[in-house]
């Protein structure tokens, strides 16, 4: 399984690099499933204490150190179950013109710091990629999912969350978004 000195700090030049297009077939099964073995595991309150792992729902291929255009995510559903995606090759076609903002404020496996501020998302986003058998997919996420998936996204963009954060006004045009 994955350990939390596998994803790579803010500080790593490979977190700001944009990666490239992944080719089929698929060579990175094994840790599309170690990375979401992880995210569960790390949404596990006991689990995660007990084995150092900071809790997440996204990782994209550039934190493991991966210069590739893929992401996974597990998100935990109120009756305790997981969604868990896999997707290659990502691209948002379509989003709301709603903005929304994590209230807790977001944060990133890599980014082993509080930061306060908000990030403006898209309160709905259509995306499309592959799946990991090479098969054309389409995924609509909205509020929370839809903020992971925009996230996962920019990293595959080399931009990490707290360059949207504005540094002299880290709340700025907050009362122009919708908090979640």
């Amino acid at each position: 399984m994955l350990k939390l000195k596998d994803i790579l700090d803010e500080k790593n030049l490979i977190l700001r690099k944009v990666c490239k297009d992944v080719s089929f077939p698929f060579k990175y099964k094994k840790l599309v499933n170690d990375m979401m073995e992880y995210l569960e595991k790390s949404q596990d309150e006991k689990y995660a204490e007990k084995n150092n792992l900071r809790p997440g729902i996204g990782l994209a291929a550039s934190q493991l150190g991966i210069a590739e255009r893929f992401l996974v995510i597990v998100h935990e559903q109120e009756d305790g179950s997981f969604n868990k995606y896999a997707i290659i090759n990502p691209k948002i076609i379509s989003h709301s013109e709603e903005l929304i903002y994590a209230g807790v404020g977001e944060g990133c496996l890599s980014i082993n710091r509080e930061v306060e501020g908000i990030v403006p998302r898209y309160a709905r986003v259509t995306i499309e990629g592959y799946n990991i058998n090479g098969d054309k997919i389409k995924i609509r996420a909205r509020e929370e999912l839809s903020i992971a998936f925009q996230h996962e996204i920019d990293h595959l963009e080399g931009i990490l969350f707290i360059d949207y954060i504005d540094k002299k006004d880290p709340f700025k045009n907050s009362t122009k978004m919708r908090m979640i």
